[in-house]
């Protein structure tokens, strides 16, 4: 029997023996009050429809919208997001958050972010008066924070300002300051039905092989007074996700994107991996890289899962 500190005294399978044992060092929880629910409403359904590549996952119903070229709907106050945020609002009042997602790219005919130039380019500037009067219409409805995913530069001070002016300053900025031009949305464009008729976001979605920018975009949204801060995609930017939180004076989000859902579920389906160990390893690991948010598709599964 050794008497140093090295093997065999150093046992530390001795804290893994039992389920019990496991729980009583976990390092890292996830808890049902750290996930968000993304749900996607669409106009004219008689009935929730099935997303094919998103299997459990539907379009939810509720009327009235219509598109053109800078967004009209966005911020109409009969149009479906905000009629969709008021349903919720008044059902379930302050017991949960409700988090509206802030771009013009499923208003537009043309299905960019922004408004665009003579040349087909995306309109920075002139993008950000609509996220403006997008983030007034929604938390007019309801949201008690808005969430502009776009990545225009700009956009947190830009909206800060006008909720403000409205008479909003309880409402909060939830900022998608880090969010990568992936090819993991797949999925979320057949939902959301919102893909560019022409090109792609790289031209203001962050380059996947850069991080520092990450980093640099996501102090530029402190300075203009985002209350959170989100990366997205999550497992393929897990690093990503602890650099920011080792910097982040607010709370910090990941979004386990439609293509990250679609995998396991496919993978599962075929009965190439256990499913619902999948789906809570992948949540744990997000959640220990440093994210205290997690938006993902299960959260109503793994969230009655952990509280049982």
């Amino acid at each position: 029997m050794s008497t140093g500190t090295g093997f065999p005294v150093v046992r530390p399978r001795r804290l893994r023996r039992t389920p019990a044992l496991r729980a009583l060092v976990a390092e890292t929880t996830v808890r049902p009050g750290d996930l968000v629910l993304p749900v996607f409403i669409k106009e004219g359904l008689a009935e929730p429809q099935p997303i094919g590549s998103m299997p459990g996952v539907v379009q939810h119903t509720r009327d009235s919208l219509r598109k053109d070229g800078r967004g009209s709907a966005a911020d109409d106050p009969a149009g479906i997001s905000q009629l969709a945020l008021a349903d919720l609002r008044a059902e379930v009042g302050d017991q949960c958050v409700i988090m509206a997602d802030l771009c013009l790219c499923e208003y537009t005919d043309h299905g960019h972010c922004g408004l665009l130039t003579a040349d087909g380019d995306v309109a920075n500037d002139a993008t950000l008066a609509r996220y403006a009067a997008v983030a007034v219409a929604q938390a007019d409805a309801g949201a008690q924070l808005v969430a502009p995913s776009g990545m225009m530069d700009g956009q947190v001070a830009a909206i800060r300002v006008a909720l403000d002016d409205a008479g909003h300053g309880d409402v909060g900025i939830c900022a998608y300051s880090a969010k990568y031009a992936s090819a993991f949305y797949g999925p979320f464009r057949e939902a959301a039905e919102g893909a560019p008729k022409f090109g792609d976001r790289a031209s203001h979605q962050q380059d996947p092989a850069n991080a520092v920018e990450a980093l640099r975009e996501v102090a530029l949204d402190l300075d203009e007074g985002a209350d959170l801060v989100m990366v997205k995609p999550a497992l393929a930017y897990l690093d990503i996700i602890r650099r920011v939180a080792e910097i982040s004076p607010v709370p910090v989000a990941a979004y386990q994107v439609s293509g990250e859902f679609a995998m396991i579920e496919a993978a599962a389906a075929n009965g190439w991996l256990d499913r619902d160990r999948a789906i809570m390893e992948t949540l744990t690991a997000i959640r220990r890289a440093g994210a205290g948010i997690i938006l993902t598709y299960w959260a109503t599964e793994a969230a009655r899962r952990l509280a049982g």
